[in-house]
């Protein structure tokens, strides 16, 4: 993967970038709208594509794996064909969904025994079949499979799991390299750095997977719980064992204030289900904080839900409208959200990305940040 500096910021760590795949060139720092099984909750492929203009997506392994299987894949000749996408896709291993089945799952040193959270199907993930169902999947960037630790974890526990981490990474990388592409275009590999909040343990993570040379580095096993602060600093420790010369991504990040602050201590990519999660249940990001659009207060308000926001529902629709959506429960309201939150999540990546070349990244910052946690409901109470 060439993954070519743009601008490193003066101040921070924070740093533009960009890396090429054959679905097209990713500008970092940049957002991946979660598609977990081959979709984005309430949004088409065509609206996601020319409307949130997302360039990345986010599918994973696990559930895709389950449903529809990949001899259906297969025939359709990869996820792309198979969800009509021409984007790049990335795919999580499935490690955290594996992790998230603790009454469901066995971990061994040579891989994972689980049970189907859809019909208790008994199945079995090694780095070997991981790869080769990522092949199949076809996407663009493929994760390893890891072990993600909860929060909080014995230190002796951590020791066990990174280390088996480490030991799994090794097998994944020879699977990769001893495989090809099944569908004509590129696949890259990406490690996961884990340890938990013991920075010995993330630096040793780090170190034993850049010997491996992985196509990028991913931070994965934290927002499980842990503190922001505590996060924020295991980001910013382990950046610093990171090659400066392939993209780093914290997965399954998470708020905006999140977002921003990792930009800060030298992340490039994200993925998180809030922004489609929160729009579902009528939770929206804007300018100026967090609306809850049900609130009876919006029901004679008859502006844009957010001036600032340039997408398809702030330029149409009025809050006032919004509201009467959910409350009708009717469909177009989910829709309208998450192409709102989506298309905030994007132009807030790509607005940090300007900044970051503009050389004023950490003013920026400072005076947005504020605003996105504010809570637009209670100041209207008040």
């Amino acid at each position: 993967m060439n993954f070519k500096l743009t601008t490193q910021d003066k101040n921070s760590k924070a740093r533009a970038g960009s890396f090429e795949t054959d679905h097209g060139i990713i500008e970092t720092p940049r957002f991946m709208p979660v598609g977990t099984q081959g979709t984005v909750k309430a949004v088409s492929q065509k609206v996601l594509k020319d409307e949130i203009k997302a360039p990345i997506i986010l599918g994973n392994t696990y559930h895709l794996y389950l449903r529809p299987g990949m001899e259906i894949i297969e025939e359709a000749g990869g996820l792309h064909k198979f969800m009509n996408w021409d984007n790049a896709i990335l795919t999580d291993s499935g490690g955290f969904q594996i992790y998230s089945l603790s009454d469901l799952r066995k971990i061994k040193n040579d891989g994972v025994h689980f049970k189907s959270h859809l019909d208790g199907s008994k199945h079995f993930f090694s780095p070997e079949i991981v790869i080769d169902i990522e092949r199949t999947i076809g996407s663009d960037i493929m994760m390893v499979l890891d072990e993600c630790t909860p929060y909080p974890c014995e230190y002796d526990y951590a020791v066990k799991s990174t280390q088996l981490t480490s030991d799994w990474a090794v097998l994944n990388k020879e699977a990769f390299d001893n495989s090809k592409p099944k569908y004509g275009h590129k696949q890259f590999l990406f490690g996961i750095v884990q340890g938990s909040v013991y920075k010995e343990l993330r630096e040793k993570s780090a170190l034993d997977l850049v010997k491996l040379d992985f196509d990028g580095y991913a931070i994965g096993g934290l927002a499980v719980g842990e503190p922001a602060e505590k996060m924020y600093e295991m980001v910013n420790f382990t950046n610093d064992f990171l090659p400066e010369d392939k993209p780093r991504y914290l997965m399954g990040v998470g708020r905006p204030e999140n977002i921003l602050e990792a930009i800060e201590r030298g992340v490039d990519m994200f993925d998180c289900v809030m922004p489609t999660r929160n729009a579902r249940n009528a939770y929206l990001f804007t300018s100026e904080g967090i609306v809850s659009i049900r609130n009876a207060g919006y029901k004679n308000d008859f502006t844009p839900l957010d001036k600032e926001c340039d997408c398809y529902t702030c330029k149409n629709f009025t809050k006032a409208y919004l509201r009467h959506l959910f409350n009708a429960r009717e469909i177009l309201g989910l829709e309208l959200a998450t192409i709102h939150n989506l298309r905030f999540y994007l132009n807030l990546t790509n607005t940090a990305r300007e900044k970051i070349i503009e050389g004023n990244f950490l003013e920026w910052k400072e005076k947005i940040i504020s605003k996105l946690t504010v809570n637009v409901n209670l100041n209207m109470e008040k």
